[in-house]
């Protein structure tokens, strides 16, 4: 009871619970589900616009997106360090992904068809990350929130990036304007799921804000998002795919339509366009990296003086006369 005490204060103070302090085990559960989701959807994230780099227009193109990929691998890799902090470790989270019992973010689920995509996934899915991911450097564990800090300056720099590429496609031909007004009608809709379903309908949020892990709510951050994203495609010249999209006098916020939640909940049940690509990649990806990971193991054993000492070569890879 003392302990649970201690917990609800350092919570009620907006202070942080660090790997060593007590926790209640809801709580324990509730980051590594969040965390580690959070880490899938980036390693599954460099899927989408990977699909890309080799077919950017210039040099200078694919520098830039495989610069983003790598920063995409490393925040997974952040993000897996700071769940393992509550006790589970990389290998119980890679297989929880593999085998489909830990979800990814729906919006990777979705195929990029043409090169605007990979601007449009830094303006507008990157720029969904940032809406929902700022308020998590405020998250009330600790590990999550310094890991957050990092992450959300390089995803901050990747929607500029996206931004500035659909810039100067719409100051093309009228073929890339068209390319890229296609790619938002795509884009925009499963942009608005990426902060899950409605409020009402959102089994854990109460609890996670309760805790402090969330900040705001999924209906706040989403609002927040479209208010943020309506001038920018005015800039841009884009219309965003929403007859019902408005400015409301009274709220002082857009108004806008309902998503298609029942495409949300078939994507989430592993149904999306992509969702079995996805993880076969991710799969192939795993076991053809097997012998990396036994020569990191083989190193390691070698470095603490527990690998068996090898005399020569027939030893070291067997007799293969």
């Amino acid at each position: 009871m003392e302990l649970q005490e201690k917990f609800d204060a350092v919570i009620a103070h907006h202070d942080r619970i660090e790997p060593r302090d007590w926790m209640p085990d809801g709580y324990r559960r509730t980051l590594i589900r969040q965390i580690a989701q959070h880490a899938h959807s980036e390693i599954i994230g460099m899927q989408p616009e990977g699909n890309w780099i080799g077919r950017a227009p210039s040099l200078r193109r694919k520098a830039i997106l495989l610069a983003k990929v790598q920063d995409e691998a490393g925040h997974g890799l952040y993000l897996y360090s700071a769940c393992e902090t509550l006790g589970i470790s990389r290998d119980e989270l890679v297989e929880l992904l593999l085998s489909g019992k830990q979800k990814y973010s729906s919006i990777f689920n979705y195929p990029t068809l043409s090169y605007a995509d990979v601007g449009t996934i830094g303006w507008l899915v990157d720029g969904a990350a940032i809406c929902n991911q700022v308020p998590l450097c405020r998250t009330s564990y600790g590990p999550y929130g310094r890991a957050m800090i990092r992450i959300c300056k390089e995803e901050s720099f990747h929607q500029r990036q996206g931004y500035e590429l659909l810039r100067t496609m719409m100051s093309g031909t009228e073929e890339q304007r068209a390319m890229v007004q296609e790619s938002v009608d795509r884009f925009w809709w499963p942009s608005l799921m990426m902060f899950g379903p409605p409020d009402t309908e959102s089994p854990n949020s109460a609890q996670s804000m309760a805790w402090g892990i969330k900040r705001n709510s999924n209906d706040e951050l989403r609002q927040k998002f479209v208010d943020m994203t309506v001038p920018q495609a005015d800039a841009l010249g884009v219309t965003l795919p929403d007859p019902a999209l408005t400015w409301n006098d009274e709220r002082g916020h857009y108004d806008f339509g309902e998503p298609d939640w029942a495409e949300l909940t078939a994507v989430i049940r592993g149904d999306g366009p992509c969702n079995a690509q996805r993880l076969a990649h991710r799969r192939a990806a795993h076991d053809d990296g097997a012998w990396v990971r036994e020569a990191a193991l083989a190193f390691r054993a070698h470095e603490d003086g527990t690998a068996p000492v090898v005399h020569d070569a027939a030893d070291a890879f067997g007799d293969r006369s």
